[in-house]
């Protein structure tokens, strides 16, 4: 008894050791940071003249009257509402095209993923020339037609919804390749199977193929709505919030208070917010989501 119990010890402290380098780097980088910034966000904004002091829910209180956090937490649940299920329907509809034997496969595929590796900042100045009034490649074609110059990013309608269509743009085809690959390892002896019993296409993807593909659109979902609240690079470049918070996010937010405003405290109450969301967002998914999932 003694050999066998100082063997499943000695199994459990080793255990314990190949994950330690794990568990310290991910509560370094996660864990730490969430906590240093819930204990910051009681605390009132410090200036060299006047030190921080302990206010508890204060900033919190002042967040639920805040308008700009109510404005700007409105456009990202609409920037999230379209980018998510648009950027993952043509990354689908990619796949599903790139995945058939058509002539000029490789150039396809290539053109579909070349958005992805550009860095974010290289689109957003790209894009920026296309939304040029005037000299735009946009308002150039429009002029072919006789339409009139259109500030597209000057103007509170249209500034969020040309962020939403770069953005799609820029990651369809990155969540094109997990589908794609999903759809490689599917057995093709069940498209066989479903063209003897005489199944149409579009009932075969219906039945058969989407179904197998819900764990991938699980994975690609849950990263679709993490990057849809973390992006801030292409604000920064094009529309800084503008005008008016029409375009502003909550991580822009976040930066401006922190890094513009230097409020610091205020910024940590606006973080632990966003971690917030995005755990009820993802425990919603895993929740819902993960009982509609076919594996193989």
């Amino acid at each position: 008894m003694k050999p066998l119990f100082q063997l499943r010890y000695r199994n459990h402290v080793n255990g314990w050791l190949l994950v330690l380098p794990a568990v310290f780097m991910i509560s370094l980088f996660t864990h730490y940071p969430i906590g240093s910034n819930l204990f910051h966000s009681l605390f009132s904004m410090g200036t060299v003249t006047r030190p921080e002091v302990f206010i508890g829910l204060e900033n919190y209180s002042y967040l639920l009257d805040d308008e700009i956090f109510w404005k700007v937490l409105t456009n990202n649940l609409i920037y999230s509402m379209c980018t998510v299920p648009f950027s993952i329907a043509i990354a689908l509809g990619m796949a599903l095209l790139i995945n058939r034997n058509i002539k000029g496969r490789s150039l396809v595929r290539m053109a579909f993923f070349t958005p992805t590796v550009l860095p974010m900042i290289a689109v957003a100045n790209i894009w920026l020339f296309f939304y040029t009034p005037e000299y735009g490649l946009f308002d150039q074609i429009f002029g072919i037609f006789g339409g009139d110059s259109h500030n597209w990013l000057g103007n509170p309608d249209t500034s969020l919804f040309c962020l939403i269509v770069m953005v799609i743009w820029k990651e369809s085809g990155f969540f094109m390749v997990f589908y794609l690959a999903a759809l490689q390892q599917l057995s093709p002896e069940l498209k066989e199977a479903g063209l003897m019993e005489g199944s149409g296409r579009w009932y075969y993807f219906r039945r058969v193929t989407f179904p197998l593909l819900m764990p991938t659109t699980l994975f690609v979902t849950v990263n679709a709505v993490v990057n849809s609240f973390k992006l801030v690079d292409h604000l920064v470049i094009m529309t800084k919030g503008g005008p008016d918070n029409a375009s502003s996010l909550l991580l822009y937010y976040i930066y401006e208070n922190a890094f513009s405003f230097w409020d610091t405290s205020y910024a940590a109450t606006l973080t632990v917010v966003l971690v917030l969301i995005l755990a009820i967002i993802t425990i919603i998914q895993f929740v819902v989501v993960e009982k509609r999932i076919h594996y193989q």
